[in-house]
């Protein structure tokens, strides 16, 4: 089913769920690009110009949308199209936006938890797990997983899995995987990062900044 023919969603929702290893997920792109309304295009300039008065480096760009997918016994396939970055900003519809989210584990089972930085325009100055960004335009939301671990963490994963299509209620969809590290990696955080720790394999023992969702998730990507 299309994103433009699903009813508003008022909690997070599994599209598709996985596991799929990258070479099953298939990206096809549209030459189209999205043509939001102007209410949407305003909202968004409105957006950047706040990130930017914070002092954000972040800049506006063409990324990607999810229009359709498909999920088989031979993996998902998605339809993409080029949309403005900026419009995942809007408050209360991301126009089907699509991210990928790597969450990223070492080979002894401790999941990766970064600060972001108090500029970035999404969970800033909150802990997340892993590495996460938007989809770059042509790109597959497998390769997404892998370039977001490098750049974030200057880290190259042993294995990794596509694990789930998740819609969230502002209209962002997240396109969520899980990687492992090889025994004894290291990772390096980048300038999106203030702090980071890693936390218990055993999820009851994490830190209190350890916000619910994030245990949800990972108590989720474990079962």
């Amino acid at each position: 089913m299309s994103i433009e023919q699903r009813p508003t969603v008022r909690h997070p929702q599994i599209l598709a769920r996985g596991p799929w290893d990258l070479g099953q997920v298939t990206a096809r792109w549209l030459e189209e690009h999205f043509n939001p309304p102007p209410s949407h295009t305003l909202a968004a300039d409105e957006a950047i110009t706040a990130l930017r008065e914070r002092g954000s480096p972040s800049h506006d760009g063409l990324a990607g949308r999810l229009v359709d997918f498909s999920q088989d016994t031979g993996g998902l396939a998605l339809e993409l199209q080029p949309l403005r970055w900026a419009l995942r900003l809007v408050a209360g519809d991301a126009s089907g936006s699509i991210a990928a989210l790597c969450v990223t584990r070492s080979a002894d089972g401790r999941w990766l938890a970064g600060r972001r930085a108090p500029w970035l325009s999404s969970w800033a100055g909150r802990w997340a797990l892993g590495a996460g960004g938007a989809v770059d335009l042509g790109e597959n939301p497998a390769q997404t997983l892998v370039r977001e671990l490098e750049e974030e963490w200057s880290a190259s994963p042993e294995r990794v899995t596509g694990e789930a299509l998740v819609e969230l209620p502002h209209g962002l969809v997240m396109f969520v995987g899980q990687a492992w590290l090889a025994p004894g990696a290291e990772v390096t955080p980048d300038e999106e990062h203030d702090a980071y720790d890693w936390w218990p394999a055993d999820i009851d023992r994490w830190p209190a900044e350890a916000e619910g969702p994030l245990r949800g998730m990972a108590q989720w990507l474990s079962q």
